[in-house]
């Protein structure tokens, strides 16, 4: 027996040619989960990131109880002295009425959320991953698939240098090698050829997952394109200095409007806990001002109507506004291909109720990763492949029916009176805006569970997952 429990010879071994057992790319939160439950079962993963950390992303900064119940499950301390925010639930706010909603206190999820920037997010999760053994290399831009030319399978990915890739693109050329990170514990590096143009090279494996983000060069590549009859999302952001900062409830306005009409989408306040907020809003494509929105316009409008006293004004901003589309819904498909695996965003597995992406990530790259592990764990390629081809069915039951139910209501949302209507007559009554926080978050018992547990979880199983 090896002294990962199997014999020697059997499929998981890694063949003499291959860099990695799997190769991870992109560094977000689905692609370092999965490195990290991928090297915690034993697995050589190389883990690709384009930038260096520390990096931005565009997010609200807010994480839901599944978000927190992933970072447990990695071993990631939460403490505020290491600068997570704790919160207790959500705030809403729109048609005159405003309710305070907290997390509900569940066997299979925690009951708080916690609010961290993407900067120092990103970089925390994918280092717990290179604490687990996988070889995390940053600054390296994967710029197409490695090919079987007999079968079409992906076998590795060619990269470059991103900092070469970028004075390639300038006309100059340069030999500088991959910027990388120590492997942990063993002190391992993933070197760049230095012999090849620019830095670039090719690394080799059996499997490949693409968490390279909503425009996933790599799944493009493999021919996957974005499904048009899906719900995508527009959402933008920025930072102020605010004495709002320190809210311990993620406040979101439903007051997006064009005209006097209400848009599919809201405003959020979410603070920080360190003197600053993140503030920003998202607006869902089921809405005729979707293609001619100016979404800036908008957000300066939304915030004129706050208080002085908060601080939301030009002069305290201390970032740029930016901007990110956010894939919903499994806008890309399918989610396993000839050696591909889908996670996050690279998958359209953002949340169509509420825009949330972070803990479908995280959670998808889990479940790829236990796929694999399963699957590199066969005597055979055939049985591998059977095992591979698990994986969209394990998506499809884990988001499937719940995602089909996101969305129907994504559309009704679409149209101005319904959410006019939802607004006036929904906001005012307590026990049904729990019912709705409990379907929007995905925040129910399993098994069991009050009554809107039930409701929740017989709706999203009887609903086809289309």
């Amino acid at each position: 027996m090896t002294q990962h429990g199997f014999h020697a010879g059997q499929s998981r071994a890694r063949r003499a040619s291959d860099d990695a057992d799997v190769i991870v790319v992109g560094a977000g939160p689905g692609g370092s989960s999965a490195a990290y439950h991928l090297a915690q079962a034993g697995l050589d993963v190389l883990l690709l990131e384009k930038s260096t950390f520390p990096r931005e992303k565009v997010c609200g900064d807010g994480l839901t109880p599944r978000a927190v119940k992933q970072l447990v499950g990695m071993g990631i301390t939460l403490e505020p002295a290491d600068g997570w925010f704790p919160n207790k639930g959500i705030r809403i706010i729109g048609g005159g009425v405003r309710i305070e909603l907290d997390w509900p206190e569940l066997s299979s999820y925690p009951g708080f959320g916690l609010v961290r920037t993407r900067r120092g997010f990103d970089e925390i999760v994918a280092r717990a991953a290179q604490g687990a053994g996988a070889r995390l290399a940053e600054g390296v831009t994967v710029t197409g698939p490695v090919l079987d030319e007999e079968t079409g399978r992906i076998t590795g990915v060619i990269v470059r240098d991103t900092a070469a890739a970028g004075q390639a693109r300038n006309g100059a050329a340069t030999g500088d090698g991959v910027v990388t990170s120590d492997g942990a514990a063993t002190g391992d590096r993933v070197a760049a050829d230095d012999g090849a143009a620019g830095g670039e090279r090719t690394y080799r494996a059996r499997l490949v997952v693409a968490a390279d983000g909503n425009s996933s060069r790599l799944s493009l590549a493999m021919g996957l394109r974005k499904r048009d009859d899906r719900p995508l999302g527009v959402a933008i952001r920025t930072y102020y200095t605010s004495p709002r900062h320190d809210d311990d409830y993620l406040e979101t306005w439903l007051e997006l409007r064009d005209g006097n009409a209400l848009l599919p989408g809201y405003g959020w306040i979410f603070g920080i806990g360190d003197g600053t907020s993140n503030v920003g809003l998202g607006l869902l494509n089921t809405s005729a001002s979707f293609a001619h929105t100016d979404y800036r316009a908008m957000l300066r409008s939304w915030l004129a109507t706050m208080p002085a006293e908060w601080g939301f004004t030009e002069e305290t901003r201390i970032a740029p506004v930016r901007g990110a589309a956010l894939p919903m819904g499994f806008n890309r498909t399918p989610h396993y291909t000839r050696g591909l695996l889908l996670v996050g965003d690279a998958g359209g597995m953002v949340n169509p109720f509420n825009g949330e992406g972070i803990s479908t990530a995280m959670e998808s790259g889990e479940i790829a990763a236990q796929v694999i592990i399963q699957a590199l764990a066969r005597p055979d390629q055939a049985s591998t492949e059977l095992a591979l081809q698990g994986y969209p069915q394990a998506l499809k039951d884990a988001y499937g029916g719940y995602y089909t139910l996101g969305r129907k209501f994504v559309g009704a949302i679409g149209h101005p009176w319904f959410m006019q209507f939802a607004t006036r007559h929904g906001l005012p009554r307590p026990t049904l805006m729990r019912f709705t926080m409990k379907l929007l978050a995905n925040l129910t018992e399993p098994r069991g569970g009050d009554a809107a547990d039930r409701v929740i979880n017989a709706l999203s199983k009887i609903t086809p997952a289309a």
